[in-house]
């Protein structure tokens, strides 16, 4: 079984195993992604992020050796710098939109590594939150799933549903061959200077030259919306890099 990005050490529920297994809720899983300066976002949550983040792709998994398109992910910039999070301060998450991929935490579904047909409720162990004396319960005396774990079970079936949502349209992206390697420079106010590459945004002389019949195709499959708001929060980069800055100028 991987471990994803965030987690620990991810381990399938089992009702007789962890049947007095509890969560404190009350611990801010916030504190896991204070040094992570980007997560991963479902197309579906585009809309909200493009508000406040900047939304870029990023190649994944090994280059195919046929020729076809590597896979691409879309990404929400939360830092321009490595292990800079400038959502996160005091403990608490200051954006208004949380990205799923958080709100999951501490939970996912994998698939078990002797049953690649098996896809299981994990958590991970590693996190504090975890113990058999404080917080909601996982499971009721009988055995079964409480309300609690069956409403964590609902969601991670949604994220995963918006997450083949999101593989299948970056697929298509990748195949019109829509992206192109990007950079984004900025000078802080006090000289330093940022550079920040390795991911992927909408080229735009190819859209413009795209096919209308692959236009067409790309409005009614809602990925040319998707690009609007892929584009549009770009902009965000220049707010990042202001944000960078006031901490920058305060300890000078």
């Amino acid at each position: 079984m991987s471990t994803p990005p965030l987690y620990g050490n991810l381990v399938p529920l089992d009702r007789e195993v962890h049947k007095n297994l509890r969560l404190n809720t009350e611990l801010a899983t916030v504190t896991r992604v204070v040094g992570m300066n980007s997560l991963f976002l479902a197309v579906v949550e585009f809309a909200e992020a493009c508000k406040e983040y900047p939304i870029v792709f990023v190649r994944v998994g090994e280059a195919p050796t046929d020729g076809s398109a590597q896979a691409v992910a879309p990404l929400a910039v939360l830092g321009l710098k490595a292990g800079s999070n400038l959502f996160v301060k005091d403990g608490k998450w200051t954006g208004n939109y949380v990205p799923a991929y958080l709100r999951r935490y501490p939970f996912a579904m994998a698939r078990i590594d002797d049953k690649q047909d098996t896809v299981a409720v994990c958590y991970d162990s590693e996190w504090a939150g975890f113990s058999e004396t404080e917080g909601m319960s996982l499971f009721a005396a009988d055995g079964q799933p409480t309300e609690f774990l069956l409403n964590a079970k609902t969601f991670l079936e949604s994220f995963e549903q918006e997450s083949d949502r999101t593989r299948a349209a970056c697929q298509q992206l990748a195949e019109l061959d829509l992206l192109r390697d990007m950079r984004f420079e900025a000078t802080l106010s006090n000289g330093e200077k940022i550079d920040v590459e390795g991911f992927l945004a909408v080229d735009e002389q190819k859209l413009a030259e795209l096919a209308d019949d692959k236009v067409v195709q790309l409005h009614r499959s809602g990925l040319l919306a998707l690009l609007e708001m892929h584009r549009v929060s770009m902009g965000n980069m220049n707010r990042l890099a202001i944000q960078h800055a006031e901490p920058a100028a305060a300890v000078a």
